[in-house]
């Protein structure tokens, strides 16, 4: 058996996952809904760079533990004696969060993704944002790659689950 290219962790990037393993393309399409979109060219070259195996496991609502284990097992690496727990995006509404600060949303369902530009970018273009307003992103699955990206910008984060599948995520500039 060759020599394993890249050791699957929970901080390697979704792009250098593929690159180093092709073959866990349809692994991970196989494992959760939200991972059909890997097939999108658009998202592969942009999102897929900065995702990370631990923000996928989050997306696709599977523990990361056995995430990791599944594709370990597909390019026959060993398990990994490290435990891995997931990051949790979800809880109370935090003391920030208020429908009145909402000044801008976005909607995945309403943004043309042959315009080339991820969710994240749009939400980073929202003109009129000012320190205390909230960004709103309503998506079909946990957009944790976003979310963390929202973060490094200096955003403050929030999601919640609704009833209906969607998840609503909130981002407060500071």
């Amino acid at each position: 058996m060759p020599q394993p290219t890249l050791d699957i962790t929970p901080s390697v990037t979704v792009h250098a996952l593929l690159e180093a393993y092709p073959q866990l393309e349809d692994v991970l399409i196989g494992m959760a809904p939200p991972f059909k979109k890997l097939k999108n060219p658009i998202l592969r070259k942009t999102v897929a760079r900065v995702a990370t195996i631990e923000n996928i496991s989050s997306v696709g609502g599977i523990p990361l533990d056995i995430l990791i284990g599944r594709l370990r097992e597909a390019v026959g690496l060993p398990q990994s004696a490290d435990c891995y727990s997931d990051q949790n995006y979800f809880g109370e509404p935090p003391e920030w969060f208020s429908t009145d600060k909402i000044v801008f949303a976005v909607d995945e369902k309403k943004v043309n993704a042959k315009d080339g530009k991820s969710l994240v970018a749009i939400m980073l273009e929202a003109k009129g944002v000012n320190s205390g307003d909230i960004i709103e992103l309503t998506t079909s699955f946990l957009p944790a790659p976003g979310i963390d990206i929202m973060k490094s910008k200096g955003y403050l984060a929030w999601s919640r689950r609704e009833g209906d599948g969607l998840v609503r995520s909130y981002f407060l500039k500071h």
